[in-house]
């Protein structure tokens, strides 16, 4: 049974987590399908953004317990520490680095759950849209584990070192309404996946090369790159948007005061 749904419309790139019946917990054929499905966007020109949301009653309830279960079963480590061809995480951590390699931006849309690989899963996104009563936890100390599919990548650039440690030594989950206090949700909606439709259909009216180029210049704003190094990078970008012919559509457009067409 398929794990993972891609349908592309509008120029919008909707990505579902099809495992409801499991609340979509995450097992290996599950992150083999989610990093494929990253992967088939990061080269389509025709997708300028992605909307990324879970069936059923959840957004994702975090590790298959079964998969602890098979690597319990063989050597942790053979399993665990291969990097993925080509790439600098294992299948586990590119479940929520592939959203982050994809070039146009990503928006989750949470509701019910997100612990665990889910909450790391949505980390990857580039911004969180959470029903309320959604609840969030990193949850692998319930398990004697530590977060391990790249959330200490990524907890860092949203949430303060304190929430990080909190929320890592307890394993408590809280309500997404704390998630907006403490930095990792985005903003709270009663219909989640209709606003991150929504604020997704916004950004592809935008020029598609501009919003490429803004998400790879705010990674390298927060590489650590430097100052010096940020602001060469700013002028590059620019440049090369400046007379381009999205840029120049958008010009006639605004003149026009009709919506932009892009090629």
């Amino acid at each position: 049974m398929a794990r993972v749904k891609t349908e592309i419309r509008d120029h919008v790139a909707h990505v579902t987590l099809t495992r409801g019946d499991k609340m979509n917990g995450v097992d290996f054929e599950m992150a083999e399908s989610i990093v494929a499905a990253g992967d088939a966007l990061i080269d389509n020109e025709d997708v300028r953004a992605v909307v990324l949301s879970g069936e059923g009653r959840a957004f994702c309830a975090g590790l298959d317990v079964q998969s602890f279960a098979v690597l319990a079963s063989q050597d942790p480590e053979a399993r665990i520490m291969p990097r993925m061809g080509g790439r600098n995480t294992n299948l586990f951590q590119e479940v929520a680095m592939v959203w982050r390699r994809v070039p146009v931006p990503v928006i989750a849309a949470l509701h019910g759950v997100a612990f665990g690989a889910g909450f790391q899963l949505a980390l990857g996104a580039d911004v969180r849209i959470a029903h309320p009563e959604t609840k969030m936890a990193v949850m692998e100390m319930k398990w004697g584990l530590v977060p391990d599919m790249s959330g200490m990548v990524l907890m860092p650039e949203v949430m303060r070192s304190d929430v990080i440690r909190r929320m890592t030594y307890t394993a408590e989950p809280v309500l997404a309404t704390k998630g907006i206090e403490w930095g990792f949700v985005t903003e709270l909606s009663d219909d989640p996946l209709a606003a991150a439709q929504g604020l997704a259909a916004q950004i592809a009216g935008k020029s598609p090369s501009a919003t490429r180029a803004a998400k790879r210049l705010i990674a390298f704003a927060e590489s650590g790159a430097g100052e010096d190094a940020v602001l060469l990078e700013e002028s590059r970008e620019q440049a090369a948007l400046v007379g381009g012919k999205d840029q120049l559509e958008v010009i006639t457009a605004n003149m026009q005061k009709r919506a932009p067409k892009f090629g």
